[in-house]
């Protein structure tokens, strides 16, 4: 992709150049009214060229922020859910803790149980 950018920046800067070349005769520029300016074509082009450049350049910093402030506002959303998400996992955890802590002892009560029908009925 970067050999296809430079291509197309190379052509275009020869193109202004060939133009340049071509076009010397001087021309007025009327900024605002009242104010003029009065410059080779060239030259004129080329400063066009250049603001835009830079303007092209704002525009693409500005959206790259934007993004980025995006991101880090999806990022703190996620990292909020993912913690609430992990403090359910521990409290579920402490649940299930807590009821096989219970389960033995059932079991063991049903075992004493089953033992004393056992002796009943050998009895």
């Amino acid at each position: 992709m970067r050999q296809i950018n430079f291509v197309i920046i190379f052509v275009i800067c020869l193109a202004l150049v060939l133009f340049g070349i071509e076009n010397t005769d001087p021309a007025v520029i009327r900024v605002a009214q009242g104010i003029e300016l009065q410059a080779p074509l060239a030259i004129e082009l080329i400063m066009a060229m250049g603001i835009g450049a830079v303007m092209a350049w704002v525009f693409s910093v500005w959206t790259q922020l934007q993004r980025v402030i995006d991101t880090r506002k999806d990022l703190k959303v996620k990292d909020t859910r993912i913690q609430e998400l992990e403090e359910n996992v521990e409290r579920y955890k402490a649940e299930i803790e807590e009821q096989q802590r219970l389960l033995p002892a059932a079991k063991s009560h049903q075992g004493a149980e089953q033992e004393a029908e056992a002796e009943v009925y050998a009895q």
